[in-house]
């Protein structure tokens, strides 16, 4: 069978401004998101914009609508000429904005909501570290995702709901119950309680909405036995995973403990090498190449788990301020602040080697006054660009079809 290429153009304003029916579909061949009946693989991105010199403090929401329709427009530009059709962006966006990214560019929005990760409003207080134990936090959260959903679900253009962001890796809240128990069961009390309010929270967004499936955002698979029996109602597994140019046993994994699809909601590699302290970024398009290969390989219908719907590579630029928030902004920082032994080019044993500024797969220009800039992409763009012009699902696109696909891309040829 012929291998079959296709990279969709979407036309400014030729989509008309309805919601999207989304569904999960699951037939002999593996799970697979449809939007409309029609399948739909998440070629996606984490995205954001933050420009030279800010932090996280910024908005582009809070910008005059001049500058958020040139800054939107030379961005989704540029991600669909990548063959990106979703983007993840957390809660913050106006819904006008949402509808104007898809309606305009074609590209879909996986809207975020946290799950208090990096603190929640309680009675009108600010508390940092969430308590998910806490009858008022947990009231307080699930009315946070309530109002989210009444807010965004006559919204064209939003994809799906996520909730949290790696909430596991962030258990560090204490209570008289907690430390009652045994050291060893510590934080998988702490866990049965965040994954009970997950089940809560999308318990409230379908009550809310059935047009769209709920996913979470897990750290990679830990706690996934708890999450099978606290959070019977996810119909996404998402998961930030990070384990190199490989995801090894994930999707079997994902298939045997959960029986729901696969979402890759963060994925990647950096840029910089911190052994050799370079830019490097074949390296970074090897990585993040060879881990699309496997995405696509492990979709449906293709004589292996089958459970891949796709993924959300991290991230479409670099962060500046991500290694200092709050200082040497205008400065992009080569210290490391984690390690990760799946990145092989530059472990060391005991020395960090994960650079968190470095993780675009474009380089981030100067801003001009009105905070624009300019994008320069790396060979991973390129390489993903290639990558995403193959269909998975059409006619005749086998496993070996995918591998051949892949094989061609040599991201050390790029324009």
């Amino acid at each position: 069978m012929p291998l079959v290429l296709s990279l969709s153009v979407v036309w400014p304003g030729a989509l008309e401004a309805q919601i999207p029916q989304v569904t999960v579909h699951q037939d002999p061949s593996g799970f697979r998101l449809q939007v409309d009946g029609r399948d739909f693989m998440v070629r996606g991105m984490n995205w954001d914009y933050y420009p030279i010199g800010t932090n996280y403090s910024y908005s582009l929401w809070d910008q005059s609508d001049d500058v958020i329709l040139e800054a939107l427009d030379r961005e989704m530009t540029l991600l669909r000429s990548m063959g990106v059709n979703a983007i993840r962006v957390y809660a913050g966006i106006p819904p006008r904005w949402v509808e104007h990214v898809y309606r305009e560019y074609g590209i879909h929005t996986v809207l975020n909501h946290t799950l208090g990760r990096y603190g929640v409003m309680v009675d009108g207080s600010w508390v940092s570290s969430t308590d998910y134990s806490d009858p008022r936090t947990r009231a307080a959260i699930v009315q946070e995702v309530s109002a989210l959903v009444d807010e965004f679900r006559d919204v064209p253009g939003v994809l799906l709901w996520l909730l949290g962001n790696e909430n596991n890796y962030g258990l560090s809240w204490t209570s008289f119950e907690i430390e009652d128990l045994p050291d060893g069961d510590h934080d998988a009390a702490r866990a049965r309680h965040l994954y009970s309010l997950f089940n809560e929270a999308i318990a409230a967004v379908k009550s809310r909405d059935l047009s769209r499936p709920v996913a979470i955002a897990n750290g990679d698979t830990q706690y996934i036995d708890v999450i099978a029996e606290e959070v019977p109602l996810m119909d996404i597994f998402g998961a930030n995973v990070y384990r190199g140019i490989s995801f090894g046993d994930l999707f079997e994994v994902v298939q045997e403990k959960l029986g729901v699809p696969l979402l890759l909601t963060e994925l990647g590699a950096d840029a910089w090498n911190a052994r050799e302290m370079r830019e490097d970024p074949v390296t970074q398009a090897r990585y993040l190449v060879g881990q699309w290969a496997e995405i696509f390989a492990q979709s449906a219908g293709k004589g292996t788990v089958g459970n891949s719907i796709g993924g959300l590579t991290f991230q479409w630029s670099d962060g500046w301020w991500k290694f200092g928030q709050e200082d040497r902004l205008d400065i992009q920082d080569t210290h490391a602040s984690w390690r990760n032994g799946g990145y092989v080019e530059d472990f060391e044993e005991g020395r960090n080697n994960m650079n968190e500024e470095w993780w675009g797969i474009t380089a981030k220009g100067q801003p001009d006054e009105r905070g624009l800039y300019e994008l320069h992409p790396r060979p991973a763009f390129h390489g993903l660009q290639k990558a995403f012009a193959l269909d998975p699902y059409a006619p005749g696109v086998d496993l070996d079809s995918v591998l051949a696909h892949f094989a061609t891309i040599d991201v050390t040829e790029h324009p």
